[in-house]
C-alpha cells in the first residue's frame, strides 16, 4: 500500500467515526428517551476522544510529513491540505478538553430544552457559563496569540476570514434599515388569508408533497420533528427536521425548503468519495447558500407559490390564490422576536445581534449574567421591539448549546452567496420558467455540477469563483432584494 493509500484508509475511518457521532447526536435531538442523556453523554465523548486520537496521532502526522513534497494529483493535494488543517488544529488541543467539551454540549441539550420551555435563562446559565469558558480554552490551545472568535470562526468558515463576515454584516447593516424603513412607511396591506388553527398532520403532509416536488430523496434522507429544524448525514443518509406552527400553516414550508436545501447539498456530493473531503462539504458559507438558495429564491418565488398554491388548498381547504401565499411567504415583519421565522431582511439584524453577542462573550467582553439584558436591548436597537420573555429571546437558538460560537455569521454569508448563486445560475437556466413547471431536475443538476460535485476540493473564495465566475460580493444579494421586496410594497 502505498503512502497516499495509507493516509486515505486512515482518513476514511475518522469519517466513519465522526458520522456515527452526529447519528448519535441527531438521535438525542429527535428520538431518544428523555432518560438517555448521561449513558449519550459518555458515548459522545468516548467517540469525540477516538476521533480527536486518530486525528491527531503520530501515524497521521507520519503520513502528512512523507507527502508534503510527493508527487500528488489535485484530489490528493486539496484531500492532504484539509486533513493537514484539521491535524494542526486538533493536535493542539488536549484530549480531556475535547472531552469535557463534548460531554459538556450533551449534558447541555436537555437543560436547554427545559430552561426555553420555561423561559428561564437562569436555568441555563450555568451551563452556558461553563461552555463559554470551554470554547475559551479550546480556542487559546489552538492559538494563545490571536483573537479567539477569530479562532472559533474558522471552525465554520476557514477560508474567508471573520474580516470578511464583519465587512459584510456592517454593509448589510447599513443598507437594509433603510428598505425596512421605506416598507414600514408604505401603504401596502398584503394578503393574510389563514384563520383558526390547522392541524399539525395535515401540514406534515402538505410540507411532504413540497419534498417530494423538490426532488428530495426519501431513500436516503427522512424528515422528522425537532425542536429546532436541522440537516444531518452524508450523501447516503441525509436526514431533515422541521417544526410546526398550528396557527401559521405556512410558517412549517420556509424551515422545510430550507433543511431540504442542505440535504439536498449533501445527497449530491460525490459517493465515491464518501470518507474524504472530496466527498464532504465546503464548510457552512456554503451550506447555508443552498438551504437559502432553495428556501429564499425558490421557496419564497411567485413562481413557486403558483405552483404550489393548489397543494396548500387541497391539504389546509382553504381558497387561496398563489399571490396570496406569496405574500404570505414574503410579509416583513416589525414584530418578530423569532429568527427561524424571520423575514428576509430584518432576518440579518437577528445575525447581527446573535454575532455581536458571541464575539463578546468569547472576547470576556460580555458576562454570561448579563446576555438577556444585553440581547433585549440590541433586540429593541436592532429591530424596534423588545422580546416578551427568555423564550422568544436569548434562550430561542440551539446553537450556544452545542459549543457552537462563530457559527452564527456564515448563516448571512451563505444567504449573500445564494443571491450571487441564484444570478450565476439565471444566466444559464429559466429558473422561474422551471420552477413554474414543477421541474426541479435541471436546477438540482446545475446546482450539482457547479457546487456538490466539488465537495472540499476547493477553498470557498475558489469555489465561488468557480460556481459564479466572480469573486464572493454581496453585491447580488443587496440588488435582489431591493427589486423584490419594493415591487411587493411597491414602496
Amino acid at each position: 500500500m502505498s503512502t497516499y493509500d495509507a493516509f486515505e484508509a486512515h482518513v476514511e475511518r475518522m469519517t466513519y467515526v465522526n458520522d456515527a457521532a452526529g447519528l448519535l447526536n441527531w438521535d438525542q435531538q429527535v428520538m431518544m428517551p428523555e432518560g438517555g442523556t448521561p449513558a449519550r453523554s459518555k458515548q459522545q465523548s468516548a467517540l469525540s476522544a477516538v476521533s480527536h486520537e486518530m486525528l491527531t496521532d503520530d501515524e497521521l502526522a507520519g503520513y502528512l510529513d512523507e507527502l508534503e513534497d510527493a508527487d500528488l494529483d489535485g484530489d490528493q493535494q486539496a484531500v492532504v491540505r484539509e486533513v493537514r488543517r484539521e491535524h494542526e488544529r486538533a493536535k493542539r488541543v488536549p484530549e480531556e478538553l475535547v472531552e469535557r467539551l463534548s460531554r459538556k454540549t450533551s449534558e447541555a441539550l436537555p437543560v436547554w430544552e427545559q430552561a426555553r420551555e420555561d423561559s428561564e435563562f437562569e436555568a441555563f446559565e450555568d451551563e452556558l457559563e461553563e461552555l463559554v469558558q470551554l470554547r475559551r480554552e479550546y480556542a487559546e490551545a489552538i492559538d494563545p496569540d490571536r483573537d479567539p472568535y477569530e479562532v472559533l470562526f474558522e471552525e465554520y468558515e476557514p477560508y474567508l476570514g471573520v474580516d470578511t463576515a464583519e465587512r459584510v454584516l456592517e454593509r448589510l447593516a447599513d443598507e437594509l434599515p433603510p428598505l425596512v424603513e421605506d416598507i414600514a412607511d408604505s401603504d401596502a396591506e398584503l394578503a393574510d388569508p389563514f384563520e383558526g388553527s390547522y392541524d399539525v398532520e395535515i401540514q406534515e403532509e402538505m410540507v411532504r408533497d413540497a419534498l417530494d416536488l423538490l426532488g428530495y430523496d426519501f431513500e436516503r434522507g427522512r424528515l422528522d420533528t425537532s425542536t429546532h429544524p436541522f440537516t444531518m448525514g452524508t450523501q447516503f443518509d441525509a436526514r431533515i427536521t422541521t417544526r410546526f406552527d398550528p396557527e401559521n400553516p405556512l410558517e412549517s414550508v420556509g424551515p422545510t425548503v430550507h433543511e431540504f436545501g442542505h440535504a439536498t447539498y449533501m445527497q449530491g456530493l460525490p459517493r465515491e468519495a464518501y470518507g474524504t473531503p472530496l466527498g464532504e462539504d465546503r464548510d457552512l458559507t456554503v451550506h447555508e447558500s443552498q438551504s437559502r438558495f432553495w428556501e429564499n429564491h425558490v421557496g419564497r418565488s411567485a413562481a413557486f407559490w403558483e405552483l404550489f398554491a393548489p397543494t396548500v388548498e387541497e391539504h389546509l381547504g382553504e381558497s387561496v390564490t398563489p399571490r396570496e401565499c406569496y405574500e404570505v411567504a414574503n410579509e416583513v415583519y416589525d414584530d418578530n422576536p423569532i429568527r427561524v421565522e424571520a423575514d428576509e431582511l430584518t432576518y440579518h439584524m437577528h445575525i447581527i445581534l446573535r454575532f455581536e453577542i458571541e464575539r463578546d462573550l468569547i472576547r470576556g467582553d460580555l458576562e454570561v449574567s448579563e446576555v438577556p439584558a444585553v440581547w433585549n436591548d440590541k433586540m429593541e436597537e436592532y429591530l424596534g421591539f423588545r422580546p416578551d420573555n427568555d423564550a422568544e429571546g436569548c434562550l430561542q437558538d440551539i446553537h450556544w448549546t452545542h459549543g457552537s460560537f462563530g457559527y452564527f455569521p456564515t448563516y448571512t454569508l451563505g444567504s449573500v452567496l445564494a443571491a450571487q448563486i441564484d444570478a450565476a445560475a439565471r444566466e444559464d437556466i429559466d429558473v422561474d420558467a422551471r420552477v413554474r413547471a414543477g421541474e426541479f431536475d435541471p436546477i438540482r443538476e446545475w446546482l450539482r455540477e457547479q457546487v456538490h460535485s466539488h465537495g472540499a476540493r476547493y477553498t470557498t473564495p475558489e469555489l465561488v469563483e468557480e460556481a459564479t465566475g466572480e469573486p464572493f460580493t454581496a453585491d447580488h444579494f443587496l440588488d435582489y432584494v431591493d427589486d423584490k421586496y419594493r415591487a411587493l410594497y411597491d414602496c
